[in-house]
């Protein structure tokens, strides 16, 4: 079943165009990864996607409703939900809280917020730290805690924006377990942008790749670090010579 339809979606502020004509489909159970270099506009059509935006031309199909020129409560309302590179705590908030505030979306009630918000938080591993301020977590745990957060929104479509970058090796080991659950035990499906190619590659099923705005490519893992058009604008020769023959896509 498709649940995500990008038509031909273009993205122009003012004479820039940062997405070109892009169109690729999601369908529900899939896990698929968004990579490029810098600048390749993979941000924006999260942005375009999820309502932030409005885009200039094309059209965005949601589990059958056309979303294009909805705002970004009323994706989020539908069953979309995603993270984004930086985490902005909600004030003075503790953890638990902030995850409160996407429960918060489908109902009005304080105490099924909370018992929500704590089921989450044991979900991922993070019940320890529910007490505390974002802002007083460590970077890996700030990561977990936005993915946390989207979850309180009861998603059917999960989007991911560099929730490695910047982690060390066993940090991202904990975020690719938590995408993990949350693919295969929670049965939501997830794309995620990640420049942390030993993780996409192992987890994706799928991958689209954006360059200059426009998309370039897109199939599983092995075609993708094969891909030449790939190769040249992002990968590198000397990355495919040192993983090329170890991608497998995670079940």
């Amino acid at each position: 079943m498709t649940l995500l339809e990008v038509q031909a979606l273009t993205k122009e502020f003012g004479g820039l165009r940062a997405n070109c004509d892009i169109s690729f489909n999601v369908h529900q159970g899939e896990m698929v990864g968004i990579i490029g270099p810098n600048g390749a506009g993979k941000t924006t059509l999260f942005n375009c996607i999820s309502g932030l935006y409005p885009v200039t031309s094309g059209r965005i199909i949601f589990a059958g409703r056309d979303i294009t020129r909805l705002k970004a409560h009323e994706v989020a309302r539908l069953g979309l939900a995603r993270t984004f590179q930086v985490y902005a705590a909600t004030g003075d908030l503790t953890v638990e809280e902030n995850v409160m505030v996407g429960c918060f979306l489908r109902t009005r009630s304080r105490s099924q917020a909370m018992a929500r918000a704590k089921q989450i938080l044991y979900d991922l591993k993070l019940e320890d730290l529910s007490h505390y301020r974002v802002s007083e977590l460590p970077v890996a745990a700030q990561k977990r805690v936005t993915m946390a957060t989207a979850l309180g929104l009861d998603p059917k479509l999960l989007l991911l924006d560099e929730v490695a970058a910047g982690l060390n090796p066993n940090e991202v080991e904990e975020v690719m377990a938590n995408i993990k659950h949350v693919h295969s035990d929670l049965g939501i499906t997830v794309m995620l942008i990640e420049h942390v190619m030993e993780m996409v590659m192992k987890i994706s099923h799928r991958i689209v790749v954006l360059d200059y705005g426009e998309k370039i490519a897109e199939g599983d893992p092995q075609s993708i670090a094969k891909d030449p058009r790939v190769i040249k604008a992002y990968l590198g020769e000397r990355y495919v010579r040192e993983h090329g023959g170890e991608l497998s896509p995670s079940s």
